[in-house]
């Protein structure tokens, strides 16, 4: 009875199941592409990734225990010498199923399975479809790096700008105190003898006045004489 098995027995026994699996993963292994049922495809996928993650660690041990799996040495050595090194980076999902028809007769679904990193074609269309969504699209927080990018050499040329400016501002500024000061200079001496002409003036004209009664006090005597 089956109590609790799950698992799909594929309508055979233990033993008949077990060996039909393990011919068909190591036919996997050797042409890395088989065609069988969908049912048959799911079962083996569950037997035989756990073998290509045990090929990651080649020692004797991993290489005898995936040997008493697949009874086979081709299948073996080919695992541990031509996927290991491929599927190394990879983290589970080594296989690919691709339904593909119903099969005639019984009408059952029928697809392909294959190892992934062996499909060179859909790798180089991923390979060319990436290459242009990058050169492109732009995601919302690439727009906004390359704002905030765009921004900061702004905000940096920005103030060298200004400060330039202000720098020769204040060149002009003194250039040109010093040469409104230089001509104050040079007049200072000229207008000095302006004033001291006017002192002199100044000292001439009392004596115009002092001279002025005198003249005055003569006629008066002339007057008085002549009286």
């Amino acid at each position: 009875m089956r109590h609790g098995k799950k698992f799909n027995h594929l309508g055979r026994k233990k033993g008949h199941r077990e060996a039909m699996l393990s011919n068909m993963a190591a036919s996997l292994l050797t042409h890395k592409r088989i065609f069988t049922t969908t049912a048959k495809a799911k079962a083996l996928r569950v037997y035989v990734e756990p073998l290509i993650t045990r090929s990651k660690d080649n020692t004797t041990h991993s290489r005898r225990v995936v040997f008493g799996y697949l009874q086979s040495k081709d299948a073996v050595n080919e695992l541990f010498t031509t996927i290991a090194p491929k599927v190394a980076d990879r983290p589970g999902g080594y296989t690919r199923i691709l339904k593909t028809h119903n099969r005639l007769g019984d009408n059952a679904d029928m697809c392909m399975m294959e190892l992934v990193d062996f499909n060179e074609a859909m790798l180089e269309a991923k390979s060319s479809k990436s290459k242009a969504k990058s050169g492109t699209k732009r995601t919302r927080r690439g727009k906004k790096t390359d704002k905030t990018a765009t921004a900061t050499p702004a905000a940096e040329t920005t103030p060298v700008e200004e400060v330039t400016p202000v720098v020769e501002d204040a060149v002009v500024v003194e250039e040109t105190s010093v040469s409104e000061e230089a001509p104050k200079g040079e007049d200072a001496p000229e207008k000095a003898p302006k004033k001291e002409v006017k002192a002199e003036t100044a000292k001439k004209k009392p004596a115009a006045k002092k001279k002025a009664p005198a003249k005055k006090a003569a006629s008066k005597k002339e007057d008085k004489e002549e009286k």
